[in-house]
């Protein structure tokens, strides 16, 4: 999902909070895409306590699971509701609200058994009919213009035709009985499970979201391990344990989210013990990696299955010629950003797949600047050279680095423009009218559809660029079905290597996140995804 605001790239990490509260040991993350172990408990500690955190510059954009579509979103909202399954430390599928289900033999069908003690946060037993009501109001036309439905639900049998106005129910989600219900995916798909613990997926209470009306969010009957206990918005969000949750009750009486002002320079908060945990900026790493600082102890590196780049419509001039793209291709110093710009705090990107994630290709060569090369590119485009572009306009982060480095090395002139609020950053991205933009995508679940796919394929609605190739549709739809797994990572790396070739965007890098974490922060379950959710937590003072 989209990571990242229009804010300089080294604010990011404070903005999406992926993981904003890690174990408190200084130690390297294990081979993704495994989990950070959490350390046993070295003293007898009680449930309770309040864990202080920072949440970004304003609230997240929504709290509405079928609307989240950026990763603040996303985190708030594991901590509010629940769905069929979820993803384990391993980032391995596991049952959630579902005790149990069944594949049957066609490989599309699969049957959901709900577990008997599941409920919303006032008690009511969550059923079937909450889980279809919620799938179908996820695809429902009336929600939103751009639904994330589309992307996280599209692969059930009649989603695509609800969600065009052409059906009033979803054909492939059928209620069997109270707590049993069936749904039947389009074909074979290894990720589908994964796919589902996205929060898209997860279940709302039918009866607070049609008398809550429009501002229902505000306090969810959700079925996660937290509850909403106060919200004063752009300011402070708290959550309370849920002690209605069906697995363990969270072990913290409360989270407290700061927002906005009281969110300002989390590091300085941090040494100043007024939070727990923060991400170190790119500027004060140098100083907190330093062995005689204290710091250093509490200090966790953490790869993340991300990607940050430079987005480029292919339909909007000049981007519509593809030597204008692969020129623009080459004028970034990719290692330069990751290690002086970033301090070292990313790996730069040679192409889409993050370190880590199955598919991923470590032949894939790191292109160097090379501004010769970019200007005889432009020379062959249609557009004849720098002198023949229009006017180029980019959006946000790294476009001014890129401005920077085009009028240096090409005398060429690019506007640069940032969007204050980033709903309507997002807005504009769903629309394709951004000819040039920079932005990232964080790993929803941990297979390379998740990024080709998702970003790239011809109708998706997260492919911002406007990008099509029939052949990388082709091979798309070949690895999405494919039963073996060394044939399937194949075909990924090879609609990779094309849509790379056809340079509808310019990788820039993965990142790398270095938190601070309190000693006393104990039971978080890291994953290179971030945090998942945060009912193991406890503070052991």
């Amino acid at each position: 999902m989209v990571g990242v605001m229009t804010l300089p790239p080294c604010y990011r990490t404070i903005l999406i909070l992926l993981a904003s509260l890690l174990l408190a040991s200084c130690t390297l993350l294990p081979r993704s895409p495994g989990a950070t172990p959490v350390p046993p408990l070295a003293v007898e500690t009680a449930p309770g306590g309040t864990l202080i955190m920072t949440l970004g510059a304003r609230d997240p954009q929504t709290l509405d699971p079928a609307l989240v579509g950026d990763v603040t979103s996303a985190f708030v909202v594991r901590q509010l509701f629940s769905g069929l399954v979820r993803l384990s430390p391993g980032l391995e599928p596991e049952p959630d609200l579902a005790e149990a289900w069944e594949l049957g033999p066609d490989g599309r069908t699969y049957t959901f058994r709900l577990r008997p003690e599941a409920r919303f946060a006032d008690g009511t037993p969550v059923t079937a009919d909450d889980v279809r009501y919620s799938l179908e109001r996820a695809a429902d036309p009336r929600l939103a213009p751009s639904l994330p439905a589309r992307t996280y639900l599209g692969d059930i049998v009649g989603v695509r035709e609800k969600i065009a106005g052409q059906a009033e129910s979803i054909a492939g989600v059928q209620v069997l009985d109270e707590r049993t219900l069936t749904i039947t995916i389009d074909s074979p798909k290894s990720y589908f499970l994964a796919k589902l613990a996205h929060p898209t997926s997860f279940v709302v209470d039918r009866r607070a979201v049609e008398q809550g009306g429009p501002r229902w969010t505000e306090r969810p009957n959700g079925s996660g391990p937290f509850t909403i206990e106060r919200w004063e918005h752009d300011r402070l969000l708290v959550l309370a344990r849920n002690p209605a949750y069906y697995r363990q009750p969270a072990r913290l009486d409360r989270v407290r989210m700061l927002i906005g002002v009281a969110a300002s320079n989390p590091q300085v908060l941090y040494e100043e013990g007024e939070i727990d945990i923060t991400s170190v900026p790119p500027y004060a790493l140098a100083r907190v990696r330093d062995a005689n600082n204290p710091l250093s102890r509490e200090l966790l590196r953490v790869p993340q299955l991300s990607l940050f780049y430079i987005g480029m419509n292919v339909r909007l001039p000049p981007f519509d010629d593809p030597k204008v793209r692969e020129a623009f291709s080459l004028l970034l110093d990719r290692q330069k950003i990751a290690d002086l710009s970033l301090q070292g705090a990313a790996q730069p990107a040679a192409g889409i797949l993050p370190p880590g994630m199955p598919g991923y290709d470590p032949e894939l060569p790191l292109p160097g600047p090379d501004a010769a090369r970019a200007r005889a590119l432009l020379a062959e485009s249609r557009y004849g050279g720098v002198a023949g572009l229009p006017p180029i306009v980019a959006y946000g982060g790294w476009s001014t680095a890129l401005r920077d480095v085009a009028e240096r090395d090409l005398g060429l002139t690019i506007e640069v423009r940032t969007y204050e609020d980033f709903g309507a950053f997002l807005d504009a991205l769903s629309t394709n009218t951004l000819p040039m933009f920079s932005s990232g995508w964080i790993a929803d679940y941990p297979d390379p559809e998740n990024f080709l796919d998702v970003l790239f394929r011809t109708d998706s609605g997260e492919n911002h660029f406007a990008y099509s190739n029939p052949e990388v549709d082709s091979l798309l739809d070949r690895a999405a079905v494919e039963a073996d797994e060394t044939t399937r990572q194949a075909l990924y790396r090879e609609a990779e290597r094309r849509i790379l070739a056809d340079a509808p965007l310019i990788p820039l890098y993965h990142d790398v996140e270095y938190m601070l974490v309190k000693p006393y922060v104990r039971g978080l379950e890291l994953t290179p995804m971030g945090i998942l959710d945060l009912a193991t937590v406890e503070l052991a003072r």
